[in-house]
């Protein structure tokens, strides 16, 4: 059987524009996790962008390290962070090599993989609790800081990759500030997710902390 132009995997040169126009385009596709026990596959309904040297919500914003790294490196390749001591957050690198912009993946519906999405995330009292926000995605497909550097366009052998699945439509697609982002960042309308989908994770502003608490860490 041929597979449909759904499953065609998105190449390179998708990833390789202003994290503007990825960010968006990103919105219907299909995020795949290839896993021992088998494949997930997630509709990503809400993302966000961010512009590395030149956004101060950005990992990126003030140059390269060991920890961000991959973002610097070529388009289409999965950066994996860890925060508060406990969450993975999952970002695709995207635009030129060496300019470190990047789309967070916020949330998604899962189509594919029920069974093994609820084994790792057994509080979610429904199929669209499954990834609502970074870190629940993140954890219910099983990522973790491994697949830092995994490229998402290295084929059926790579633990990630995304498939055209049904673009959505632009009619569909709403922005807002991204969420968490304080300073100068706060009011970029770069976060994008599908209108009404149950899958998109409630927004909530950038909480400033005091001095003695632990820093949060935001964004890509």
């Amino acid at each position: 059987m041929t597979a449909g132009p759904d499953r065609t995997p998105l190449d390179r040169a998708f990833f390789d524009r202003p994290v503007l126009e990825v960010a968006p385009d990103l919105l219907g596709r299909v995020l795949v996790r290839r896993t021992p026990d088998g494949p997930i596959e997630l509709r990503l309904t809400e993302v966000e962008a961010y512009a590395g040297p030149a956004d101060p919500g950005s990992h990126a914003y003030r140059g390269r390290t060991e920890r961000n790294a991959v973002m610097f490196g070529p388009p289409g390749h999965a950066y994996v962070y860890f925060t508060y001591g406990m969450w993975h957050c999952l970002n695709l690198v995207c635009g030129p090599e060496g300019h470190a912009s990047g789309v967070l993946l916020r949330a998604g519906e899962v189509l594919d993989g029920h069974e093994r999405a609820h084994q790792r995330r057994p509080k979610a009292r429904n199929d669209h609790e499954l990834a609502k926000g970074p870190a629940r995605l993140a954890t219910a497909l099983g990522v973790d800081r491994r697949l830092d550097g995994s490229d998402v366009c290295g084929g059926p052998d790579s633990p990630l990759g995304i498939l055209t699945g049904h673009p959505a439509r632009p009619e569909q697609v709403l922005s807002g500030p991204r969420t968490g982002v304080g300073g100068e960042g706060a009011t970029h309308p770069w976060r994008f997710w599908i209108d009404g989908d149950p899958s998109v994770s409630p927004y909530r502003a950038h909480t400033p902390r005091r001095r003695n608490s632990t820093r949060r860490q935001v964004g890509t």
